[in-house]
Formats: structure tokens, sequence, C-alpha cells
């Protein structure tokens, strides 16, 4: 990575083989006051990491120490009804942690309370295994390493004031897409009352995700991602008229039927969800929210994508919408009825997003948070923490932020926050591997508001004439040290190609070598070699995991031979310094056996032409044959700018023999399967998702 690459047109050397999008800006607030809360500067987390099951353990910490934990729910499971005041769940008894299946059932059917904190995969056995929950328990996944596979749980008559939060259940899947032989729900509800469900990933499970069955009442469904199933989401199985159930913020995509299917139930509310269709898909939608029987639903600000028949009624059942949107939906869109008119704000207070905000919300928003069920920063690092300040104007301990970093001591045990205040830091930046833990934050309320920026390029002479930089060495900032993390600022190169044609202009803005790199709201902008992830060196593991930010770049501009992550992020590509568009996001230098360059969730875009940049390239660095270099793109946003082939060979290496796949990608730059655009199956999406990548890692802010 320190040797010196060509730029096209005059071309780099070049490579093999194979294998939606974000909000733009912060997202809004979290509309429900039991919802999750955004953890530090914008921690927006997809599927976690699975840390290898150990002993189960009892939790020393009080539970109040645990972030979320102790939350109470909002909606209908708000309500005092049938002695149950409220849903709170395990509060009032002891926290547990566990990793193994005996101790998981062993405290959810223990008849005192329990807060059960999942913190690690659970394989069920059998499959099809579900968990007869009893009342007063709360369920919930430690940060993204909790997961129920195979299995679920079950919460029969008169069971209540149960929460379950947090979790990833999934892939309890028989083969049979219509399953009639199997009833392996991820969550089954019969005569229940007071029941959360709240930031779940439930998916690929064998006949339905949740059933709310035989009168169950008194539930709120919240904050999750229903997906890769038949059946999305089951209510009723009575005659009676007598439930009442609050469903918002759910991400519903990729399931044909039950989106929901609400039959008899008294009160329905259903609010800010988006029902999603994608279009090319074997996946078609039968209908989208169906109110049955004599269901009373108000159905305020969702949003409809691609749809059939969004909203259907039966004849003896009322549908009263407000402010939703629809697009490319067809078939039934119906409303109307009989029942009597009824207000939500007169059973719980509740506020509405605006429909049109729902999608990019909702993608950022739903399933699992990293900081959940996690010891909070304030247990148990504030009296070990040190903040250093840095503000070029003099008014902090330091005027640069090397000063800072300067300042840290060698191996220091424990967490050092450098706090930057607003302002252009014209500087260069390295943390030496002998500084852990440091993390580098702006203070202002945006990351364009603290920059970091420099324009050394790979061609730059060094001031004491000992040769040039080389594209390593012209990184604005190089991290070595593990642990690092950085938030809400911006990372910069603006090395000014067009005046300095005649050196190398690669010109990284950042270049880590570390393991356990976290960059969460950043800006990492340049235009060749934007971000170099790199590893200490070849046979070392280096991951880093990127969130809710921005890169921006034209060629080769996210590069190395690190497990990366780029997550809930925006790839902004930008035009070179004449003016053409043309360009490649990835070139990976992966090692054999060790995973790429991951992007997930994501969006691809920029002001160039059309068609004009490749998603990768194989960089075989030095000519290593014996590298396998890897991309995956997945469920991610690509606009027109991607080519319709959009893997190239690089340095007489092709691109073929190596690993690069997509996934059910959307936008006009998507495409489908061929031999120049290789598409994962299903059943291979299953290990490369961000967990796979991040292993027994679970970034989180501290």
């Amino acid at each position: 990575m320190s040797e010196t690459r060509s730029k096209p047109p005059r071309s780099r050397s070049r490579h093999r083989r194979r294998r939606t999008a974000l909000v733009t800006g912060v997202p809004l607030a979290l509309a429900s006051a039991g919802a999750m809360a955004y953890g530090g500067v914008l921690g927006v987390f997809g599927a976690g990491a699975q840390p290898k099951a150990a002993a189960a353990t009892t939790t020393t910490a009080k539970a109040s120490a645990l972030a979320g934990v102790t939350d109470v729910a909002n909606g209908f499971a708000s309500v005092n009804a049938l002695g149950q005041n409220g849903t709170y769940g395990g509060r009032d008894g002891k926290t547990v942690t566990v990793t193994t299946l005996a101790d998981l059932e062993k405290y959810a059917t223990a008849t005192e309370p329990y807060i059960i904190v999942v913190a690690a995969t659970i394989n069920m056995n059998p499959v099809g295994k579900e968990i007869k929950v009893q009342s007063d328990k709360t369920l919930i996944g430690a940060g993204t390493s909790g997961q129920i596979v195979g299995g679920g749980f079950f919460l029969g008559q008169g069971v209540h004031n149960v929460i379950i939060r947090n979790l990833t259940i999934r892939d309890a899947y028989q083969g049979v897409w219509n399953d009639k032989e199997h009833d392996f729900d991820a969550i089954q509800m019969d005569g229940a009352h007071h029941v959360w469900i709240d930031h779940n990933d439930l998916r690929h499970m064998a006949d339905g995700l949740i059933d709310s069955r035989k009168d169950t009442t008194y539930l709120t469904v919240s904050w999750n991602k229903l997906s890769q199933e038949n059946k999305a989401f089951g209510i009723g199985w009575t005659d009676n008229t007598t439930a009442d159930i609050t469903i918002h913020h759910n991400w519903i995509r990729e399931t044909e039927q039950r989106n929901p299917s609400t039959d008899n139930v008294a009160h329905a509310h259903l609010y800010n969800n988006y029902l999603e269709d994608e279009a090319g898909t074997t996946i078609k939608s039968s209908y989208g929210n169906y109110s049955r029987g004599k269901t009373n639903m108000v159905l305020e600000n969702s949003y409809f994508q691609g749809m059939t028949n969004p909203v259907v009624r039966d004849a003896t059942a009322t549908v009263v919408q407000r402010g939703n949107v629809f697009s490319g939906t067809t078939g039934k869109n119906e409303s109307g009825g009989s029942g009597a008119a009824w207000d939500p704000k007169k059973y719980y207070a509740y506020t509405l997003d605006k429909a049109a905000d729902v999608p990019a919300l909702l993608k950022s928003g739903v399933g699992p948070r990293s900081s959940v069920a996690k010891a909070s920063t304030a247990t148990t690092t504030a009296a070990a923490a040190t903040t250093l300040t840095v503000a070029a104007d003099g008014s902090g301990q330091y005027r640069t932020v090397q000063a800072a970093v300067n300042a840290v001591p060698a191996n220091n045990p424990s967490r050092v926050v450098i706090s930057v205040k607003p302002g252009t830091y014209r500087e260069l930046v390295k943390v030496p591997s002998n500084k852990p833990h440091v993390t580098i934050q702006g203070s202002g309320g945006s990351r364009k508001d603290t920059t970091i920026v420099y324009n050394n390029a790979s061609g730059t002479p060094k001031p004491d004439g000992s040769g040039t930089y080389g594209t390593g060495g012209s990184a604005t900032v190089a991290v070595d040290a593990d642990d690092f993390q950085a938030r809400n600022l911006t990372i910069s190169n603006d090395f000014d190609e067009a005046a300095h044609q005649d050196i190398a202009n690669q010109a990284v803005a950042l270049r880590t070598s570390a393991d356990k790199v976290f960059l969460d709201s950043v800006i990492i902008s340049g235009d060749q070699d934007t971000l170099l992830v790199d590893t200490a060196a070849k046979e070392k593991l280096g991951r880093v995991y990127i969130t809710n930010s921005y890169v921006v770049g034209n060629t080769d501009f996210i590069f190395g031979r690190a497990t990366a992550v780029i997550d809930k992020s925006v790839i902004t590509l930008k035009k070179r310094w004449n003016g053409t568009s043309a360009g490649y996001v990835t070139a990976p230098s992966t090692a054999a056996n060790r995973k790429g360059i991951l992007i997930a969730n994501s969006t691809v875009n920029g002001d160039v032409s059309d068609r004009s940049f490749y998603l990768g390239r194989n960089w075989h660095a030095g000519g290593d044959a014996t590298l396998d270099p890897q991309t995956t793109v997945r469920n991610t946003t690509l606009s027109a700018a991607i080519r319709t082939t959009p893997w190239s060979d690089m340095g007489g290496f092709s691109w073929k023999d190596d690993r690069f796949a997509e996934y059910k990608n959307t936008g006009a730059g998507a495409g489908a399967a061929s031999t120049d655009r290789p598409q994962l199956t299903d059943a291979q999406a299953t290990g490369q998702e961000v967990a796979d990548w991040l292993g027994d890692w679970t970034p989180s802010a501290s």
C-alpha cells in the first residue's frame, strides 16, 4: 500500500475475482417516548457481532446501569388495564446475562421477574423450538450480539408484562415458501396481554414472523424489521372484537401477505410504517394492511412502496386513512366503513413523523441497537476516561489535534477522548500503535463544523529530501492504534490534482492499519485513494466499521486489505480533476480466507455521468497471486452512475477469480444476475452480513 499506483486513464494496475438509502443528514428524532434513542453521535447499526457462547452469568451490574433495559412501553402496551399498569417487563427482578439455550429457557420460563440479556447467538434445538415465556420478563439483546436462530418465543394465555427487544430472530425456514407443515414463528402470542415487541430484526422463519392470536391485547409492535417471509404479521383467530393494538415504525419488506392482516381488532392503530415490495424479485406482495372482520383501524402517515393492494378492508371492517403515501402501488386502496370513529390520542400520547420521511428514517432506525443492554458510559468509563480539548483559537488545552495525540501517554489503559472545537485544522495527524483507545471527536453541531485537512500526495516530496510520501504516507490522518474511534468531523485530503499532474496523485485522507476502528458520523473526502483500510501486517486482522457517514472520491477511493464494513452510509462519486466521469469505488487487496470490503444498507450516488463508475476492481498488491480480493455490495441503492458490468480487472488478474458480488441492491444502477454481475443466493447472503465481518467485536461508542 505504500507503493505508487498509477492513475486512470493511464490506469493503475488491474485485478480479479468475486463473490437503501441512508438518511443523508442527521436522522429524525425517534418519535415514541419508549423508543431507543440514537447513541452518541448517531450510532446507527445493522446486524452485529456474534460472540461465541460461554457459560451464563448473573449480571452484577444493576439494571439501571445497562442502557435501555428499564425502558417502558408506548402505545396500547402502555395503557393501564386488566390489572396491569403499563408494560415494563422484568424491571422489578434480577438482571441475568445468557449465552446458552439452557439458560435462556431457564430464566424465560421462570415464575419470577427477570431482565434477560441475550449476549450471543443461540441456536434452537430442535429447529422450530418456541420457548414458553412467562409473565414479567424483559428479553433484550446485548448490543447487536443477541441472536436467536432456528426458533422463537411463545406467550400463552394470560401471560402479561413481557418486553422483547433488540434481538435478531431468524432462520427457521424449512425450504417451503408457503409452509403448511410447520408453525415456526419468531414470536407467537395466544391470549397474552401487555406485550411490547420493539427494535428487533425478524426474518426467514417457517410460516410467519409474528402471530398475535386469540384476543391478545394491549400490544405494541414498534421499530422492527420484518423481512424474507411469506407471512409477516397475523392478528386474530377469534370472533371476539376486544383487542387493542399499536403498530408503528416497522419496516416490512419482501413479504407476501399479512403485512399485517388484522382480524376483529377493536382498536388497531397503525402509523409511520414502511411497506416495501422490491421490483424485480421473486417475492410479490398480495396485499398490504388488511382490516378484516370487524376491525376498526386508524392508518396514519405510512409509506407504501410498490405494494399490490396496499390497503384492503372487508365490508364489515373500518379503515380511516390520514396522510399516507403510495408510490408505485397497484390494486385496492380502500377506506371507509361503519365503525365508530375513535382517536388514538384519547388512549395514549404519540407523535407522527412525516410520511415522506418514513423510508429513510426506518432504514436507518429499525432493528437492534448497538448501545442497548450495554453498561452505560456514565457508570463504566466516566471515571477512567480522559478528555483533552483542542481549539485553534487557543481556548482549549491544545491548538492542534496532533499535540493532543502526543499528550496521550504510551500504552494508555483506558479511553482518551480528544474533543476538537469547530474549525479547520490544516495538519497531519498520526495516532501511533502504542496509543490505543483514542477517540477524536468534533464538538460542533455538525460533522462539517470540524475539519482536519492536508494536501500531501503519493508523489509529494518530503521536506527533508528523503523522497516522496508514497500512497500510505500521504494520509492526512493515519491510525496505527487499535480501538480507535472518530465521530462528528470531516477528514479530508485537498491535494490539487489539476495543478500537479507532474507527480503521482494518489492522496489519502484517512489510513487505518489497526483493529477495531470505529468511525461514526464522519465525512472522509478526497479524490483518488481517499480511504485506505489497511492492516498492521498481511497476517494480522484489521477490522473497520463505518456507519452513518460519507465517503467521497473517484478512483479506488475505498481500498486496502482490512476487513471493512461501510454500513448505513452514503458513498459519493466525484468527477476527476479534468471534469471527466470515470472511476472505481473499491480496490480490495484481501488476504485469502479473510473478509474484505462490505458495503451494506447504503447509497452510492453523485453528480457524475451515467454508467461511468465501477463498483470495484481487484488489487493484488505487488502482484501477489495469493491474495483473494473481496467486495460485497448488498441491500444498497445504486445510482445510474454504476456500470451495467460493475466489476473490473486489475494488474493482469481477472476479477472473476476473486470474490465480487451483489445482493438485493436497488436503484437505477442495480442489475440482474449474470456472469458479469454475480449475485449472492439467499443462503450465501446469510453468511455475508455485518456480523460475519465483525466477528467477536460489537462496535459501541465509548
